[in-house]
């Protein structure tokens, strides 16, 4: 069996997943912007590393507090449609379906929740979709719980082991992955073939030195600071996306 394994924010998308799903939210529903009340204390103390990643990212999505499984679907829906489909680096994506076209097993495989990974790899036909599992109740939570870990770093390998064949010799050949970030280097580091796009310092770094293939498809932000600049937007509900150039 052959795999190819892509990252969602960054990689296959431009931006931050969660916070472009919270600003869909946000625009949607602009009462939920109370959220904030509570996020904006909680990242001050991550900020001050006195709190985790994943407490953060529990109390982030409390935007999404008291809605019911319909509600969320159709956010979900109109989200993929509206903001997700539009916004994906075409040249990333025909490396989607050239892998499909060969015959191999599609994963997405992200850190983003859930419920976003699985929506938008339903919609582009990936045979499976791995994300930071929440646990969905209704309804929602004011924050959701988070099940197992963040999905980063050596968790992405943890999480898709039961896919993997049993008799497994590394790095995995006849497979492909592709990131954007140094956090993913277990996932690289585990294929045959690791694709960098728009790596950032670190992994270009080790890309140029491994004489990994690196695509820099055109982009709607041209700076680290403007990439952040547009998620404190989306945190607000306030950033308008663009079509990918």
């Amino acid at each position: 069996m052959s795999f190819a394994i892509f990252d969602l924010d960054q990689t296959l998308l431009p931006y931050d997943t969660q916070g472009l799903f919270c600003n869909h939210v946000l625009r949607k529903r602009p009462l939920r912007r109370a959220y904030l009340c509570l996020f904006i204390p909680a990242a001050l103390l991550r900020a001050l590393h006195l709190l985790n990643t994943k407490t953060l990212k529990r109390i982030f999505l409390s935007y999404l507090r008291g809605l019911h499984p319909a509600e969320l679907d159709a956010l979900l829906r109109s989200f993929v449609e509206q903001d997700v489909l539009p916004a994906l680096y075409p040249e990333v994506l025909a490396e989607v379906e050239r892998h499909r076209a060969a015959g191999r097993t599609l994963i997405l495989n992200s850190a983003s929740p859930s419920f976003c990974v699985d929506a938008i790899a339903s919609r582009l036909g990936f045979h499976h979709a791995i994300g930071t599992a929440v646990q969905l109740r209704d309804p929602m939570p004011l924050c959701p719980t988070i099940l197992g870990r963040n999905n980063k770093y050596e968790a992405k390998l943890q999480a898709m082991r039961h896919l993997m064949p049993t008799d497994l010799t590394l790095p995995l050949p006849n497979a492909w992955a592709y990131s954007d970030s140094k956090a993913d280097l277990p996932l690289l580091r585990f294929v045959e073939n690791p694709v960098a796009i728009h790596p950032d310092p670190f992994l270009a770094d080790i890309a140029a030195h491994e004489h990994w293939p690196v695509l820099r498809p055109p982009r709607p932000h041209t700076s680290r600071a403007a990439f952040h600049r547009d998620c404190f937007l989306q945190a607000l509900g306030l950033f308008t996306p663009k079509p990918t150039p």
